[in-house]
């Protein structure tokens, strides 16, 4: 029977870092606690002489149910490192001025966040900003004599202008889409830009007036604006659009400092144009674009804008895959990048001159989370991560003469005192007959000769694939830790498979990529050492999707249970009351009263009366994305039809559980609820 499916590769994965594990007897299983404890790097920037790592680090304490920021500096041989900042209140993005002597960061010292600044290597911290709703991002200008930061600005009119006798009332108005945001209500403010004197002073509002945001809402933070090396231009995403929830067309706006004059460069371009970069000579900008306009999982190309004579090129159009971070080489001949990949986040160059690209780094790793050059373009400081390790810093050499060295191991203290797991990636045959790329990870002390426990993972997005990234929250590294042989397919919808394989997905979300979820659950499932009586299926936000539509497609009984998390089940009410309608529009072909065909084909609902199986059901208050609302649509069909069920609200998170005690408690309970179907 295991004729059904080809390995592809097996990796045998052992410790990644240099310190010796624990003898075996003294190894135990990655717990839920041990993955909330972990260190979090982020934000790596070199000095000016490439002598000094600087970075962010997050330490968590479950007891305060808080992760504390703070900023270090690391120097690159390793023979020293520097806490810079020690403090109660969150001290992040920390910035080099350009001579090197300085440090200037954000903290949350003063409530809301502001610059504050200190001398390197040795000084006091001062404050720099006062500024009234607070600094969410800053950076300094090439000349060091200019910061550019972004801070939310009231626009609008709100209920307390209007009726200024009625300070109590407390109420929201609207006239437009949207009303809401992933997790917070849309007010009356937005967040520009401005530029300000780096000794301090008043900043000037280059948007001023303007209902617009930059950063883009949600996820968008300081690498969407750049300064231009001679300090007399800045560029920025923004989205200046009247339907704004109905389109996904952003563009890059360069400033004058001089004249004082703004200028739309990608006019015309009517996907996401976001993240530019600046080359060192100052002749070109690089960004990342998307084409298709409405469509937020389009192809991500890197772009190229010529300064002098206003024309594009696409770097990546020999590239079938998204392009994720960049960063220039100084010699401006260069740049280097990071794109999505077939389980993996391999590290590119490109050469701007002819656009002959190639692979840098593409080892079991995935390569991301922040990147800077060394002054020599000889190396790269970059993010890496894996399935069972959290980010730290490496060092890659660019001519390849070299392995990537590890230059922070935070984590390392935990990780050589757990179990190490067996992973394969296979490639499996669905039912059209193509392969679906398949991550399998095994229990600790994994034997074959006995029954395990299964769970089949299902991803969200839809678009968004199962690479070598590690999660804090879907981590299928502790699952398998917990017992279980866990199966991760990359099925209809995923990046790094080629954009056709993406576009899959689209208007048909019950189709092909429910049967390669199934195919890859039947055909590990076949395997001896995994017991049939014990088989789980969770996910998350499409996953939940996922997991809802399984429920009413499980005649066979393949799955004993269902976990799903902020789950999309009735896509009509779904569209009345989630925010980004691009996304609706672009994935079910338009409002559900002009064609209803995808949703009456592919709603979960639509196939309750065929639920049968025990399934808990989490969900958070505060998110917009997936409202609540789904999820106890979808419980009380389960409680209606006497379905053995449990409900997990979480009333202050959004789509996601972040609150370090709130998410110890969802992993107890996802654990219980599956050692309770799936444990004997």
């Amino acid at each position: 029977m295991k004729k059904y499916f080809s390995i592809l590769c097996l990796l045998m994965v052992t410790s990644l870092y240099s310190q010796v594990k624990l003898p075996e007897s003294q190894l135990k299983p990655f717990s839920p606690e041990d993955l909330l404890n972990l260190n979090r790097v982020s934000d790596p920037q070199l000095s000016p002489d490439g002598k000094w790592l600087l970075y962010t680090m997050g330490t968590p304490n479950i007891d305060k149910n808080k992760i504390n920021n703070d900023v270090y500096v690391m120097k690159m041989d390793g023979s020293q490192t520097i806490q810079i900042t020690k403090n109660e209140a969150s001290d992040f993005q920390p910035r080099w001025s350009n001579d090197g002597k300085k440090i200037a960061f954000l903290s949350t010292r003063m409530n809301s966040p502001q610059i504050f600044t200190v001398n390197f290597p040795e000084g006091k911290v001062k404050g720099l900003t006062t500024i009234k709703n607070g600094v969410s991002s800053f950076q300094f200008s090439p000349n060091g004599e200019f910061i550019a930061y972004t801070s939310d600005v009231k626009i609008l009119e709100t209920i307390a202008d209007k009726y200024p006798k009625l300070p109590n009332a407390n109420v929201y108005t609207y006239d437009k889409l949207p009303v809401r945001a992933w997790d917070h209500w849309e007010d009356a403010s937005y967040s520009h830009l401005f530029i300000m004197p780096a000794k301090g002073g008043d900043g000037l509002d280059i948007m001023k007036g303007e209902p617009y945001d930059t950063p883009l809402s949600p996820f968008g933070g300081v690498e969407q604006y750049a300064w231009a090396p001679n300090s007399l231009e800045i560029t920025y995403t923004a989205k200046k659009d009247p339907n704004y929830a109905r389109n996904t067309n952003s563009d890059l706006y360069t400033y004058d400092l001089k004249s004082k004059t703004t200028k739309n460069i990608t006019k015309g371009m009517m996907g996401y144009d976001k993240d530019p970069s600046y080359s060192p000579d100052g002749k070109f900008i690089a960004f990342h674009s998307q084409e298709r306009p409405g469509f937020e999982a389009d192809k991500v190309r890197l772009m190229l804008y010529n300064r002098s004579n206003g024309q594009f090129t696409n770097l990546s159009v020999n590239l079938d895959q998204w392009v994720k971070e960049n960063v220039w080489s100084n010699d401006s001949k260069t740049i280097y990048f990071t794109a999505s990949g077939p389980g993996i986040e391999p590290l590119y160059s490109v050469n701007v001159t002819n656009g002959m690209f190639k692979k840098l780094e593409d080892g079991w790793f995935n390569y991301g989370g922040g990147m800077a050059i060394m002054p020599d373009d000889k190396s790269l400081v970059i993010g890496r991560t894996s399935m069972m390790r959290a980010r730290d810093f490496y060092l890659v050499d660019l001519a390849g003469e070299n392995e990537p060295k590890a230059i922070t191991q935070v984590n390392s203290a935990t990780m050589v005192k757990v179990f190490d797991l067996k992973i394969e990636e296979k490639q499996i045959k669905s039912t059209d007959g193509k392969n679906v790329h398949t991550w399998v990870l095994y229990p600790p002390k994994f034997d074959p000769s006995k029954k395990y426990p299964m769970i089949t993972y299902c991803q969200g997005g839809p678009q968004g694939t199962i690479s070598n990234y590690f999660s804090f929250r879907w981590n299928l590294y502790l699952m398998a830790s917990q017992g279980y042989v866990v199966v991760a397919p990359n099925r209809r919808g995923m990046p790094g498979f080629g954009q056709e394989w993406n576009d899959a997905i689209s208007k048909d979300w019950g189709g092909q990529a429910m049967d390669d979820i199934i195919e890859a659950t039947k055909k590990i499932a076949d395997e001896d050492y995994i017991d049939n009586d014990r088989i789980a299926a969770v996910g998350a936000s499409f996953g939940g999707y996922t997991t809802f539509w399984l429920q009413g497609h499980n005649d066979d009984g393949l799955f004993k249970t269902f976990i799903s998390h902020c789950g999309v089940f009735n896509l009509t009410s779904m569209y009345g009351s989630t925010e980004e309608l691009f996304f609706p529009d672009w994935e079910q072909g338009g409002p559900y009263w002009e064609d209803d065909e995808q949703y009456e084909k592919f709603s979960p609902h639509k196939y309750a009366d065929n639920w049968k199986t025990p399934m808990l059901v989490i969900t958070g208050v505060n998110d917009f994305r997936v409202p609540y609302t789904q999820s106890l649509e979808a419980y009380t069909v389960l409680q209606v039809k006497n379905i053995d069920s449990k409900l997990l609200v979480f009333p202050t998170e959004s789509h996601w559980v972040l609150k370090l005690q709130n998410a110890l408690v969802w992993q107890n309970e996802f654990y219980s609820w599956l050692d309770k179907y799936c444990k004997k």
